[in-house]
């Protein structure tokens, strides 16, 4: 089933939306994290997406940790968690705390060793990987960065490791409601054999309709930020959208093109 994560980006304890990343771009939606996210469950959320931003850009964190042990004692919904994990005790912690799946991305990009021993103590289930580009180079260290790494390289070196997901950010696209490329996820997902969910540009309803529509190729979700913030349209509109595409699929089975593979 495609699944829709609300994001709530945490900054200095408040869920803020970063145009294209960047800490200069902040808007400020709530100062009430937990509040946010029990209004995203009560809409209709499975999962929720939850990122420190201080702990990407390697700022003090102790608010936002605060407002993400808030988050889960408020909902039930499983929480996707990201944002300056980058050592294992730091993954061990968010767990504690009943983070349900964390996702790697400076780490992943400098230090792959830490992410094999994580899902060799974790499960492959429990890591995803973040894809975070521009123009296909990988992004690190907050967006601040340029790894100088092919995007699609990384993907299959990512795989080859055992990891099974990734979360793909157009950076370009991110917070810009200019729409989400959903053929170059598609591809991405056939290029690397990953399972992906999409991020960056989300616009329009249409948006929905066309990834659900690519879901049999390795799309299997799309994180939401600005649209959802900005009344683009509500929760509620997408997963109807999403039911409604997934139903008429389901009438009309279609061939699944191969995936990518290792070796």
């Amino acid at each position: 089933m495609f699944t829709l994560f609300p994001a709530l980006d945490l900054r200095s304890g408040r869920v803020v939306r970063l145009v294209q990343g960047r800490a200069e771009n902040e808007i400020v939606y709530s100062d009430d994290p937990a509040e946010m996210a029990r209004h995203w469950t009560g809409q209709g959320a499975a999962w929720l997406h939850v990122v420190n931003l201080d702990g990407a850009f390697g700022d003090a964190d102790t608010q936002n940790t605060a407002a993400l042990a808030n988050i889960l004692a408020a909902v039930k919904a499983p929480v996707q968690f990201g944002g300056g994990v980058r050592t294992l005790e730091s993954m061990r912690r968010a767990f504690g705390l009943g983070v349900t799946r964390i996702v790697l991305g400076t780490l992943a990009v400098e230090n792959p060793d830490i992410v094999a021993q994580a899902l060799q103590e974790f499960g492959a289930e429990r890591i995803i990987v973040a894809v975070e580009s521009r123009d296909g180079i990988i992004a690190s260290r907050g967006w601040v960065a340029s790894s100088g790494r092919d995007a699609v390289e990384f993907g299959r070196q990512m795989r080859a490791l055992g990891l099974i997901r990734a979360l793909v950010t157009d950076i370009a696209r991110d917070g810009m409601l200019q729409g989400i490329d959903t053929r170059a996820m598609a591809n991405y997902a056939q290029a690397t054999g990953l399972q992906i969910i999409a991020a960056g540009g989300v616009a329009t309803l249409e948006d929905i309709d066309n990834l659900v529509a690519v879901s049999d190729q390795g799309v299997e979700g799309v994180n939401i930020g600005q649209a959802l913030y900005t009344n683009a349209f509500t929760l509620k509109q997408a997963l109807a959208r999403v039911a409604a595409v997934e139903s008429t699929l389901d009438a009309a089975p279609r061939t699944r093109k191969p995936r990518y593979c290792e070796g």
